[in-house]
């Protein structure tokens, strides 16, 4: 597929080349962005597993990525080719763009990450049969992505209409995961997993094509790497907050469902460990050793059972809560949405050194 794709590369790609001049690396720019980013990713999964949030050192690694932010922005204001130009945030179209995309990247990288963890935790499938049920959700972005660059350039670039329906079918698809439960047929979670991957496809290229035509030329290249930048950023963001809400929920959910005589039978050092780590329900391994603990201590299949079954549900309610959240947030950007000026697409190339026939 890669060769293939080369050759179409070169046979069909446009040719079109810049203006060549000299440039200047912000490299400063990009270290205080690395330096603003990490310690808040390293925050966000630490927190409330690892450390207390309100302990000195996620306290810490937050507000040095806050002071971190400030200085990326007077860098930025003073650099000669900033990384990212704040410039862009002063137009209509992008500022809100931006926001829609950071919030968007919550939906995708959760949807991609908990759904496998779904289907091998709570159903109670291999690790590669969980993994393909991804295939779906792959497929209704392929699908949603060509319907949606089709419909765009034949009808004139609505794209926050566009924008506007993806995100309410994603937004559907959210919401009928968090419904899903260890009752939940196969058929129906492949649904629920297509709807959310159709609509994540309808919204990915109509928000870039706002991007790139509301910027000249010459901001193109910039202009298109923020959105994915922010994509992926809000997609690292997401899976540090909506993990650090599954584990925290999937320990209180587990410690409320287990049964008493369970936790009478159950060692204290090891109730902990499965209190804080769903690892049992997704190896083998780790099952079989729970099994061989249980046995050593006399007790049969019944409190095994039990176990089993309360980190299951565990699970079910954690991870119904993560897309919870994950809606909430599609909400937020489905109201930005409609804050996007819409302006027609541009019909030719003009950049600032070919001027206008």
């Amino acid at each position: 597929l890669a060769l293939l794709i080369i050759v179409l590369f070169i046979l069909f790609f446009p040719n079109l080349r810049p203006a060549r001049h000299s440039h200047q690396i912000d490299y400063l720019g990009a270290a205080a962005l690395i330096l603003a980013v990490v310690p808040t990713m390293l925050a966000l999964s630490w927190g409330g597993t690892d450390y207390p949030w309100d302990s000195v050192l996620i306290i810490g690694m937050f507000a040095f990525s806050a002071m971190m932010i400030v200085l990326f922005i007077m860098i930025e204001r003073k650099s000669p080719e900033p990384i990212i130009p704040l410039s862009l945030f002063k137009n209509r179209v992008i500022a809100p763009t931006e926001i829609v995309i950071f919030l968007t990247g919550f939906g995708m990288f959760g949807g991609i990450v908990f759904i496998p963890l779904f289907f091998q935790g709570v159903l109670g499938l291999s690790a590669t049969t969980s993994g393909s049920f991804l295939t779906p959700m792959m497929l209704g972005m392929v699908f949603g992505s060509f319907v949606s660059g089709q419909f765009l350039s034949r009808s004139g670039g609505h794209y926050r209409i566009q924008g506007g329906i993806g995100l309410a079918i994603m937004a559907m698809g959210l919401a009928l995961l968090s419904q899903m439960t260890v009752n939940t047929s196969y058929s129906m979670a492949v649904i629920n997993i297509t709807l959310t991957g159709l609509g994540l496809g309808i919204t990915m290229p109509a928000y870039i094509v706002a991007i790139q035509n509301a910027v000249k030329y010459e901001m193109l290249g910039v202009a298109t790497s923020s959105a994915a930048f922010f994509r992926s950023i809000g997609g690292a963001i997401g899976l540090a907050v909506l993990g650090s809400v599954m584990n925290n929920r999937f320990a209180l959910d587990f410690a409320r469902n287990l049964p008493s005589d369970a936790k009478t039978i159950i060692p204290v050092e090891q109730l902990e460990m499965l209190t804080h780590n769903p690892r049992v329900l997704v190896s083998a391994d780790a099952l079989v050793q729970l099994k061989s603990n249980l046995e050593q201590l006399g007790s049969r299949g019944m409190v095994l059972d039990q176990t089993v079954q309360a980190l299951r549900h565990a699970l079910d309610s954690a991870l119904s809560h993560a897309f919870l959240i994950a809606l909430g947030l599609l909400v937020l950007a489905f109201i930005a949405n409609f804050f996007i000026s819409e302006i027609p697409l541009r019909s030719k190339h003009v950049s600032e050194h070919t001027p206008e026939s």
